[in-house]
């Protein structure tokens, strides 16, 4: 059966005609698609591991979408896709701070849309498949990719989906410079476009949970324009 057929998705919006539009066109690429009008619906849905991967609307009402994207990351690493409103960098930064695997920005096409989830989608699937290659180990970094487990200083790593893999991939190279098109293709399996920040912030948010070298240097070093690398010592 196609990996892609038994993929349960959870779309919340409150836009019920963009909602249904939607629908039928991921319905239409092979996926279980159901629809929620609140954030309850995001919540219950990570807590019951009900869905693969929850498209969330940042703009809904009693509760927006960087308020249950962060309730979710409070006990699930579930995938989330945001969808925010175009021009506004605010909110996407704030949900890939948060955790958020990916956005869109509204209006958007149905494809694009597919395009994002079938990328999500496909890194989850890599990532469950990943046991063989047992884990990774550079200087204070451990990684088992099998069990999505990650320890620094010997101590538990809480990392979000996203960092996991983009932290892999810095792990595999440790040392060494990565381009960030590279760490594009390797941790998203997708392109970088230009202007594209989300790997900064993602960056951002690693370094922190990593904390200083002893001389107060990060331990991911970047190289403007470049790529960013993982520093052994």
């Amino acid at each position: 059966m196609d990996w892609k057929s038994v993929s349960k998705i959870l779309l919340v919006d409150d836009d019920v005609e963009l909602s249904a539009l939607l629908q039928e066109y991921l319905a239409e690429e092979g996926y279980d698609v159901t629809m929620g009008m609140d954030g309850r619906a995001a919540i219950a849905a990570a807590a019951g591991r009900t869905a693969d991967l929850i498209v969330l609307d940042i703009m809904m009402p009693h509760m927006n979408g960087i308020e249950v994207l962060q309730r979710i990351r409070q006990h699930s690493d579930i995938p989330v896709l945001m969808l925010t409103a175009r021009g506004d960098d605010v909110d996407r930064i704030s949900g890939l701070n948060l955790g958020a695997d990916d956005y869109v920005t509204k209006p958007c096409s149905p494809g694009e849309l597919a395009a994002r989830v079938r990328a999500i989608l496909r890194r989850a699937r890599q990532a469950s498949t990943s046991t063989a290659q047992g884990p990774v180990r550079a200087g204070y970094l451990m990684l088992d990719p099998g069990a999505r487990v990650a320890e620094w200083k010997g101590k538990p790593l809480d990392l979000t989906g996203t960092e996991f893999s983009l932290l892999e991939v810095l792990a595999r190279s440790a040392g060494q410079l990565v381009s960030k098109q590279n760490i594009s293709q390797r941790a998203f399996g997708k392109s970088l476009t230009p202007f594209d920040r989300r790997i900064d912030v993602h960056i951002s948010s690693v370094r922190q949970k990593l904390g200083p070298r002893e001389d107060g240097q990060s331990w991911i070093r970047s190289v403007r324009g470049q790529g960013y690398q993982l520093v052994l010592d």
